[in-house]
């Protein structure tokens, strides 16, 4: 009887997997991942002096029409005009990238947790180009207005950038915002996977606001205009995870009840 008895076929989503394995998922993931970055890289290789007029559209608004940034060195114009590729590349392969992020972590999720991997990596690379482009149209702009203002009226100075220095200040700040533009992502799939419950968030507010203050403070320039700007919708984002974790919970009991 034993014998004619079927077996449960199991689920493959279910199975566990060796560290063996998971380095293996991870250097699959990453070597896909990369190679999504070096097409987008080329790609922007070829737009790349459209991609600088955005970029510079802030030091315009700033300096005046006919401010002109300077290079010091033969090769600072070459290594900008890569780096500005190579983010302006992660941005557009950001959809790809962030697939198989999700993916690798979804290797070691159950099946049902997997599902919201799924739902994560779109909205993922929407946030992460939406914060790219709300630093250089919104809070960029502040940010070099307060900071020239600052070298005119308190240390008397003037403002004369680099090419190079400029690009790195950019491009580091744009990579800033989008990874925190991130939050509500990772606070609604940490609540979906228990390992951190609604009310835990609600009750957190007041230590997320001050932890959320001393992030920005650390990743931004030391003007309050950029820590301001990245605290302000970091803590909105935090409310939206919660609010997303909210509605999904909600939505949920009225299924079990129906």
């Amino acid at each position: 009887m034993g014998k004619n008895k079927k077996k449960k076929k199991q689920d493959p989503l279910d199975s566990t997997m060796s560290l063996g394995d998971h380095l293996e998922e991870l250097r699959m993931r990453l070597i896909r991942a990369l190679l999504g970055l070096i097409v987008g890289t080329v790609i922007c290789l070829f737009v790349c002096s459209k991609i600088i007029a955005l970029i510079e559209r802030p030091y315009v608004h700033v300096m005046g029409e006919d401010a002109i940034l300077q290079t010091l060195s033969p090769a600072d114009g070459f290594i900008s005009y890569i780096k500005i590729a190579l983010v302006s590349g992660l941005i557009l392969s950001s959809p790809w990238v962030f697939y198989h992020i999700w993916m690798f972590v979804a290797a070691g999720l159950y099946s049902h947790e997997k599902r919201y991997v799924h739902l994560a990596t779109p909205f993922s690379a929407v946030l992460f180009v939406t914060g790219a482009l709300f630093f250089v149209l919104v809070v960029a702009p502040l940010t070099l207005k307060f900071l020239v203002g600052f070298n005119k009226n308190m240390l008397g100075v003037s403002s004369n950038f680099t090419f190079a220095n400029y690009i790195s200040f950019i491009t580091m700040l744009m990579l800033v915002f989008g990874v925190a533009f991130q939050t509500p992502i990772a606070i609604f799939f940490l609540n979906k996977t228990g390992l951190v419950s609604i009310e835990g968030l609600r009750r957190s507010r007041k230590y997320v606001l001050l932890g959320i203050f001393i992030v920005a403070a650390m990743a931004t320039p030391p003007d309050p205009i950029s820590q301001v700007t990245l605290a302000v919708p970091l803590y909105a984002l935090f409310e939206l995870g919660i609010l997303l974790s909210s509605f999904s919970q909600k939505k949920r009991e009225i299924q079990e009840k129906q």
